[in-house]
This record gives structure tokens, sequence and C-alpha cells, in this order.
């Protein structure tokens, strides 16, 4: 019985572990991926906030697309890379998401003048 106690205690201990290191992998894809992103919607969205959509495409992304976008960071973007942004950004969530931050920004800036 003190076995099987120690034992899932080892196994909590580890998948924990494992969380943590998953999360931080993620993290590092995502910020890679929003390098590449970047440029993409400057010259997609030109006079827009950038980093709103960007962290909205971000958000919205699937694993394989962050993936693809940290990779494109690396590598240099193709026109594989546009057309998986584009069709991020398309996407209604992402889409309400940008219609969010864009109402928020222009909101701030209209406060601060």
């Amino acid at each position: 019985m003190r076995f099987r106690v120690l034992l899932t205690g080892l196994v909590l201990l580890t998948a924990s572990g494992c969380t943590e290191l998953t999360d931080a992998a993620d993290n590092r894809a995502r910020e890679a991926a929003k390098s590449a992103v970047t440029p993409i919607v400057q010259e997609r969205y030109p006079g827009l906030p950038v980093a709103p959509i960007v962290d909205c495409v971000i958000q919205y992304a699937s694993l394989s697309e962050v993936l693809e976008l940290a990779r494109a960071a690396t590598l240099g973007p193709t026109s594989e890379t546009h057309r998986v942004v584009i069709a991020i950004a398309a996407r209604p969530d992402t889409v309400r998401c940008i219609a969010q931050a864009q109402a928020e920004a222009f909101v701030a800036e209209r406060i601060t003048l």
C-alpha cells in the first residue's frame, strides 16, 4: 500500500514536471511564431496596430500551425507561411479577437489624446 502511494506521488510529480516543460516549449514556439507573423501582418494590414493582430493570430493558431510559424521564424517565411497567417486571421474567432483588440486600441488612443 505504501509503495502504491509513493508510486502515485512520483507519477504526479513527473506529470507536473512534463506539463511545465510542455508549457515552456509552447511559450517559446509561440514567441518564435510571433516574429514570423509580424512582418506578414505589417504588410497585409498597413496602418493598423500590429501587436494585437499578431497576438490574436497566435492565440487562435493550432499547435501544428504555431510550430510551422516558429519554423518559418528560423528558416524564413514562404508563401505557405503567408497562407497560414491569412487563414488563421480569417477564422471567425480570430476576426472577433482582432475587432475587439482594434476597438480597444482605438479607445485607448482617444483617451490619451
